[in-house]
């Protein structure tokens, strides 16, 4: 491992309290009581209403003689919109807690919720360079895929539904109080969604890794979960009721979403955000059609790091040197997109005009969030606009 040291004092913060491993689900009772909350209002989506996880919870719940009140109404890439019936939701029901459950969406609208009970206002008062620190509710985080993270980060991101900007809010008011991690909510995440958010976790882990924000306590994490992601991603997408695999791929999205919360993510988050907006493609996926082409531009400005993360993957040894082993990792990644069918966006169906047209703007909203800052090497606007030209594809 590439010793770093960074330039200044860190801070490192996770849930207070995390309960990992299959059949997990069934301690969410007991969470709440240590944390002295029962009126929860459980976020969560339609799909996770009508296949049985938001019944199973609210169940759960109601037989502990707590009070929750179920939202499912959640969208995929939350709104400024799409907050208000939720947050409208949270104060009827007089809610001390928020339950977030689900994949990155859900959780990400119950943060929003919870700091807007406490705060007021609107979520663009929130937004970076902002950083949000004050009262939210506590949240308690329950995954049901295995990529965002967001259990353990301190950010949510929530999309203008006016400007059409995703937005970056981050500080301790978005941490969770406590995250339930049970790979057991996982089985059923069919092959696409699997591919995505797997590959999402990955870009958290290999971004905290070589961010110019990385810590000696972040990077063990980024490497534990790059080699675990390397063992198993393809796994799970092969065989979704593989226990082992999904139980390995959920304990590193997890580790990964520790890992960038306390070191940051940097330009494959930065173009990925703006593709999500205009185009309405999943978060995890716009990750994974930037993957190879910000790597390839970035692995000059921190040979070494990417070679760490080559090595961790499998995909070179001590016997290479650090360039061989960086150029490696391209590589390497250029075949687990290919293996897991990443579509380029005009495979994706994008149209070539909207997509050329709206460049110079993704470029600016891409500086704007600041995580190209944390890069490696730091893009221009003109580079940004290359790299978005070249993966079109």
């Amino acid at each position: 491992m590439t010793t770093h040291v960074p330039p200044t004092i860190s801070q490192f913060s996770q849930p207070g309290d995390l309960r990992v491993g299959g059949g997990a689900l069934a301690q969410l009772p007991d969470v709440l009581k240590t944390l002295g909350l029962c009126r929860p209002l459980v976020v969560t989506d339609r799909f996770l209403l009508d296949t049985g996880p938001a019944r199973r919870v609210m169940t759960i719940l109601e037989s502990q003689g707590m009070a929750p009140r179920l939202f499912h109404e959640t969208v995929p890439d939350p709104t400024t919109d799409s907050l208000k019936a939720a947050v409208a939701a949270a104060g009827e029901h007089g809610c001390d807690a928020v339950i977030g459950l689900g994949g990155g969406s859900p959780m990400d609208t119950a943060k929003a919720v919870a700091l807007l009970v406490a705060q007021g206002g609107a979520m663009a008062d929130y937004k970076a360079p902002v950083r949000n620190d004050g009262p939210a509710l506590p949240v308690i985080a329950v995954p049901t895929t295995a990529g965002s993270g967001s259990e353990a980060t301190q950010f949510t991101i929530i999309t203008d539904s006016v400007s059409q900007e995703k937005m970056l809010c981050a500080g301790r008011s978005f941490l969770p109080a406590a995250a339930i991690v049970d790979y057991e909510l996982t089985l059923s995440m069919p092959a696409r969604l699997t591919a995505d958010t797997g590959i999402d976790a990955l870009t958290h882990a290999i971004e905290a890794y070589v961010s110019k924000k990385a810590t000696p306590l972040t990077d063990g994490l980024c490497l534990t979960a790059i080699s675990s992601i390397g063992r198993h991603l393809r796994r799970a997408h092969a065989d979704g009721g593989d226990a082992e695999a999904r139980a390995a791929m959920m304990v590193a999205a997890t580790q990964a979403g520790i890992a960038f919360s306390n070191s940051s993510v940097a330009l494959v988050h930065g173009m990925s955000r703006p593709i999500g907006a205009h185009f309405q493609v999943a978060h995890g996926l716009s990750n994974a059609m930037l993957l190879v082409a910000v790597t390839e531009f970035s692995i000059s400005a921190a040979t070494a790091r990417y070679a760490d993360c080559a090595r961790a993957l499998g995909l070179a040894d001590s016997g290479h040197d650090d360039g061989a082993a960086a150029r490696r990792l391209v590589a390497g990644l250029a075949d687990l997109c290919r293996d897991l069918q990443v579509p380029t966006p005009r495979e994706y169906g994008i149209d070539h005009e909207a997509w050329h047209r709206l460049i110079p703007v993704m470029a600016q909203q891409a500086l704007a969030s600041g995580s190209p800052a944390n890069n490696p090497r730091v893009p221009s606007a003109e580079d940004i606009e290359q790299l978005y030209t070249s993966i079109y594809c």
